[in-house]
């Protein structure tokens, strides 16, 4: 897997909480911040497609009624 690099300014007390969790783990704060930097794209990157598909869905006509999920979760 090729690499490259990347710099960014965090504040003080997050840079604290990397390097103590890296010390408690015995990863590198740079393994940890990738590691971190790739779950929060995977998750935001599954959001906004849900977003998208639902958004896409209304514009086609494709919903559900209040009343039904109402009635589905017997909320009545």
């Amino acid at each position: 897997m090729s690499s490259e690099q990347f710099s960014l300014r965090i504040p003080k007390g997050t840079k604290e909480k990397l390097e103590e969790l890296a010390k408690a783990t015995g990863r590198t704060k740079a393994f940890l911040a990738i590691e971190a930097i790739e779950k929060y794209l995977e998750l935001e990157s599954w959001q906004i497609s849900a977003i998208q598909k639902g958004i896409k869905d209304i514009d086609n006509g494709k919903h559900v009624s209040i009343d039904d999920v109402k009635k589905e979760w017997g909320i009545e």
